[in-house]
């Protein structure tokens, strides 16, 4: 396999610049992430996502983090629906698993086929500033357990794979990993009592995992964040979990937790010695050939493995349906629906600060 299929991409704009489709031609990456800044309307998010396969000799992963409420990158042309918060409160399974399925319609219509949820971070800090206000399913694991398999089991009967977030306990940070590492000071023992438990008990209708940017002194003794930490990935995560079959993603590797300290083309290097899979590059894309070049250092058997698990994800993959207005339609129905039933304000998704796009949490 090349290690170039270990790269997820970002696009700059609505449509590719020749000078992307060149760098994409050539490199030949894993896949691509959409952002809002790269979504006008429905038809146009879907001629991109036709070009990006295009371009591409394997099929690609197109991902997008639609998870709803304020992280929701399709806001331009469809309102979101209920963020995860504002549908576990109401305690209706049934609105969780109609959000779930209109999730999964609407990117299996535009041609994206990984969605970079749900949530599986608990609640632990609800006023803090750690970019999860509003995006968790419950503030214990069962609740969690609860909703977010609903949401995940309906957007999956769509064929879109989803991917739990933010390993191993995203809701632990007091401090958002956009701009610092954050370090919480738990060991295996205690994050299993809770915050690992909604990922064991939904193991099976998982296809991907996102680590997160956080550190765990108590866990890795080098400082690294848990998406570059063997000890986290390969020693948690696949060895004592038995997660050894799923994608591992990282977070954005252009976020200040890892340019602070790592740069992106080595945190990528390590990242997949570390047992992971898909490097994120979300902003700093252009840059990718030197990200390339790191990669290639990387041993035969570390990336046959990493080929194994692409090659069987890929497996669940449908060729995307025929766009058409009224397919486009339904979907929305079922979200004006559940706005208007759950009071929902606002026809666009909610910045988590004034100052902070939507775009900017994953």
């Amino acid at each position: 396999m090349s290690p170039n299929q270990l790269l997820i991409l970002g696009i700059g704009g609505p449509e590719l610049t020749p000078e992307e489709a060149s760098l994409y031609r050539k490199i030949q990456p894993g896949g691509f992430i959409l952002f809002t800044r790269n979504l006008v309307d429905a038809r146009q998010c879907r001629k991109l996502t036709d070009d990006l396969r295009d371009l591409c000799e394997i099929p690609p992963f197109i991902a997008i983090d639609n998870e709803g409420g304020r992280v929701w990158r399709t806001a331009p042309f469809i309102p979101p629906p209920p963020s995860a918060q504002q549908l576990q409160s109401r305690g209706d399974s049934r609105l969780i698993a109609e959000a779930g399925w209109a999730t999964g319609k609407l990117l299996s219509l535009l041609g994206i086929n990984l969605n970079l949820a749900p949530v599986l971070d608990i609640d632990h800090h609800p006023e803090a500033t750690n970019s999860l206000r509003g995006r968790c399913w419950g503030r214990c694991d069962q609740e969690v357990i609860n909703n977010a398999g609903v949401f995940n089991r309906w957007q999956r009967r769509q064929r879109i794979l989803g991917c739990a977030k933010h390993f191993p306990a995203g809701g632990q940070a007091t401090v958002d990993p956009h701009h610092s590492l954050p370090v919480v000071d738990m060991d295996i023992e205690q994050l299993q009592r809770h915050d690992l438990i909604p990922y064991t008990a939904l193991m099976p209708e998982l296809d991907a995992i996102m680590i997160s940017h956080l550190h765990f002194p108590s866990i890795d003794s080098d400082g690294l964040p848990a998406s570059l930490s063997r000890n986290l990935v390969q020693g948690l995560l696949r060895d004592r979990l038995g997660f050894d079959h799923h994608l591992v993603l990282t977070d954005d590797l252009d976020m200040g937790a890892i340019q602070n300290r790592f740069g992106t083309p080595e945190a990528a290097r390590m990242m997949v010695e570390a047992g992971g899979d898909l490097a994120l590059l979300c902003h700093s894309f252009m840059e990718a050939r030197n990200v390339v070049d790191a990669l290639a250092t990387l041993p035969g058997p570390v990336l046959y493995d990493a080929g194994v698990r692409l090659e069987n994800a890929r497996k669940r993959f449908r060729t995307p349906p025929r766009f058409s207005n009224k397919s486009l339609e339904e979907v929305s129905s079922v979200i004006r629906k559940l706005r208007n039933e759950l009071g929902c304000p606002r026809d666009s998704a909610e910045p988590d600060h004034p100052s902070q796009s939507p775009v900017e949490d994953y």
